[in-house]
C-alpha cells in the first residue's frame, strides 16, 4: 500500500518530499489504527468484561504501531541513492527493531495468561499460584531463546554449530544433575498437587514428623518438635507414603491412648473411669465426643483403647501426656490394676561348689 501512495504522490527529483510524505502517511496510519483499536475493540472488549481480549488489544497496539512506521522508514530511505552495505544493513536493523517489539508483546502477552490461568485454580492444573513463578521463567527463558534465534537469522548467522554446541552441553548438564532435575520436576508436581502446605503437620515414609515451613522446587523444609530443620528432596517425597495431619475434612485429628487393664478388673467401671477422665481433659474436643474402645484379650490383661479428638496436631504430645498421668492417678485411686510384665526365675538346682 505504502508503495502505491509513493508512486502517487512522488516528485520528480524530490526524493525527500517524497520521503517525507512517506513518512507522513505511515504515521497517519499508524495513528488511526492504533487509536482505532483503542476506542472501538478495546472500548467493546471492557464494555463486555473481555479481560483477556482487552489486554490484547491494549499490548498489540504499540508492536502494529512500530511495524507501520519501520516499513515506512524501509520505503522512505529507499528513495535516496544508499551504497549496497548500507542498502543490506538498513533492512536488518529495522527487522531487528521489529522482532524485539514484537518479541516484547508476546512475553507480556505470556506472563498475562499465565497469571490468569493461576487465578482459576482448576483441579489438576500445573499452573498454580505456588507454581506460577517457575512457569514465568519457563515462558521468558523461550521468549527470549526465540527472540534471539530469530535475530540470528535476520543478520545470517549460523546456527547450526551452536544448536550442536547447546545439545551437547544439555545432554551433559542432563547426566550430571539428573538428581536435581528430578528434585525440580518433582518439585513442580508436588506444588501443583498440593497435597500438603505450609504450617500442615506431615509425616513421611522414612517417620520424620513435623510442620512444613517451606515448599521449594528442589525440596521440603520441615520442623520436628524438637526444633530441628529437616530438609528433604523432593524426590524422595513424591515417590513415597505422605500422611498429612493437618488435612481432611477440617484440622481436627484423632488422638488414641492405650492402656490396659487385668483381667479381674470390672471392665465397666474401667471404662466409665476413662470416659470421666477424658471429659475432665480441657485440650481435647468435646465434638466429637471422646469414646472408649475394648480392642482385644491381651497376653497379660485386657487392652482398652481411649480415643479423643483434638484442634491441632501441634498438641498431640501434651495431650497424650496429661491424659496418661491423669489414667495412672485415677487408676490407683479407683484400685484399677494396670498389669505389667512379672518373670519368675526358678533355680532347678544350685551348684556343687557354692552348696558346699
Amino acid at each position: 500500500m505504502l508503495d502505491f501512495i509513493k508512486d502517487s504522490f512522488s516528485y520528480p527529483n524530490h526524493p525527500l518530499i517524497d520521503a517525507l510524505i512517506l513518512l507522513t502517511i505511515a504515521a497517519v496510519i499508524a495513528l488511526f489504527i492504533s487509536y482505532f483499536i483503542q476506542w472501538t475493540l478495546l472500548k467493546w472488549a471492557q464494555l463486555k468484561h473481555r479481560v483477556n481480549l482487552a489486554f490484547i488489544f491494549q499490548a498489540i497496539r504499540l508492536p502494529i504501531t512500530v511495524s507501520i512506521l519501520l516499513i515506512g522508514i524501509h520505503n522512505a530511505f529507499h528513495l535516496f541513492e544508499l551504497g549496497d552495505k548500507l542498502q543490506t544493513l538498513l533492512p536488518m536493523i529495522l527487522q531487528s527493531i521489529d522482532t524485539i517489539v514484537w518479541g516484547q508483546f508476546i512475553y507480556r502477552s505470556s506472563q498475562f495468561s499465565l497469571k490468569n490461568l493461576s487465578q482459576t485454580h482448576k483441579p489438576g492444573s500445573f499452573i498454580q499460584p505456588q507454581t506460577l513463578p517457575l512457569f514465568e521463567n519457563i515462558a521468558a527463558v523461550l521468549v527470549v531463546l526465540i527472540i534471539f534465534y530469530l535475530l540470528f537469522i535476520t543478520w545470517n548467522i549460523d546456527m547450526s554449530a551452536w544448536l550442536a554446541s547447546a545439545g551437547i552441553i544439555g545432554i551433559a548438564v542432563g547426566f550430571a544433575a539428573k538428581d536435581t532435575i528430578a528434585n525440580l520436576l518433582s518439585g513442580v508436581f508436588i506444588l501443583a498437587d498440593s497435597p500438603y502446605k505450609i504450617g500442615d503437620y506431615i509425616v513421611i515414609d522414612s517417620g520424620e514428623r513435623g510442620m512444613v515451613t517451606h515448599i521449594g522446587l528442589r525440596s521440603t523444609r520441615i520442623l520436628t518438635r524438637d526444633d530441628l530443620e529437616i530438609n528433604v528432596p523432593n524426590a524422595i517425597i513424591a515417590n513415597g507414603k505422605i500422611v498429612n495431619e493437618s488435612s481432611g475434612r477440617h484440622i481436627k485429628s484423632r488422638t488414641r491412648v492405650a492402656v490396659s487393664v487385668a483381667y479381674d478388673v470390672d471392665i465397666d467401671h474401667a471404662k466409665q473411669t476413662l470416659m470421666d477422665i477424658a471429659k475432665q481433659e480441657i485440650q481435647i474436643c468435646t465434638d466429637p465426643e471422646p469414646r472408649v474402645r475394648f480392642r482385644r484379650f491381651g497376653a497379660s490383661g485386657l487392652d482398652l483403647e481411649l480415643l479423643v479428638w483434638i484442634d491441632d496436631p501441634e498438641i498431640r504430645g501434651r495431650v497424650v501426656d496429661s491424659l496418661n498421668t491423669a489414667i495412672y492417678k485415677r487408676f490407683a485411686i479407683e484400685g484399677i490394676e494396670i498389669p505389667f510384665s512379672k518373670h519368675d526365675l526358678y533355680i532347678k538346682s544350685m551348684p556343687e561348689h557354692i552348696s558346699e
